[in-house]
């Protein structure tokens, strides 16, 4: 949990950004079940209503990624996610040991800046590299009887598949270990009020520089 430190409500998330969020975890959800369940991990809705299930919510998750690039280029968004080494090595020792002690967050949430340092390079990683990898191996697999026409017969189906698993796989512990965190703020459920109402309680920075200046 975060420290004591003197906080400040603030309008962070959009409606879009909250349906967004929403949508994409009802979507990899319903991806990581039905897929695991075509794999033959289990069966939940049956092999042919997995297969189904599972090619419109790749398609359904397409286009709203499509939309998503769009709306972070006309809205300036897009600066949330670039990369920055400042202040990254306090916040890997803020989740490591800082945390325990209840030390307030060395980088705050701000509207201009709601990602912190490693946040920024973790969510641009599955938005540029993760998810596009993802989705078009999906997509290429689901219009697999289309690959004569379009002069892809040199590609190998199996490993096609193998990809798009190791994908899964890594979408699915970065689900497991966001779960956790969304648990990290000054209460349990602070994290998934503010994905719901859009206001976010933050961590004021000159408390942080505060806390700072009496633990040096």
């Amino acid at each position: 949990m975060s420290g004591n430190g003197k906080l400040s409500n603030i309008y962070l998330y959009t409606r879009y950004e909250r349906f967004w969020h929403w949508l994409q975890m009802v979507l990899i959800f319903l991806l990581l079940a039905t897929g695991f369940e075509i794999n033959g991990a289990y069966t939940l809705f049956g092999f042919e209503r997995a297969v189904k299930i599972h090619n419109y919510s790749g398609n359904t998750w397409l286009i709203a990624f499509a939309f998503f690039v769009f709306w972070l280029f006309t809205t300036g968004e897009w600066k949330q996610y670039v990369p920055t080494t400042r202040r990254m090595f306090a916040v890997i020792r803020y989740y490591g040991y800082g945390i325990f002690r209840g030390e307030p967050h060395p980088v705050p949430k701000r509207r201009d800046a709601k990602h912190n340092p490693l946040q920024r390079l973790t969510y641009l990683s599955l938005a540029a590299i993760l998810l596009p990898i993802q989705m078009v191996t999906g997509f290429l697999y689901w219009a697999y009887n289309y690959w004569p026409g379009w002069g892809l017969e040199g590609l190998d189906l199996r490993v096609l598949a193998l990809v798009h698993t190791a994908g899964a796989f890594a979408i699915l512990s970065f689900v497991i270990v966001h779960v956790y965190m969304i648990t990290t703020g000054h209460t349990i459920f602070a994290h998934t009020k503010a994905m719901i109402t859009g206001w976010e309680e933050v961590e004021e920075e000159a408390a942080v520089e505060e806390w700072e200046r009496k633990a040096a």
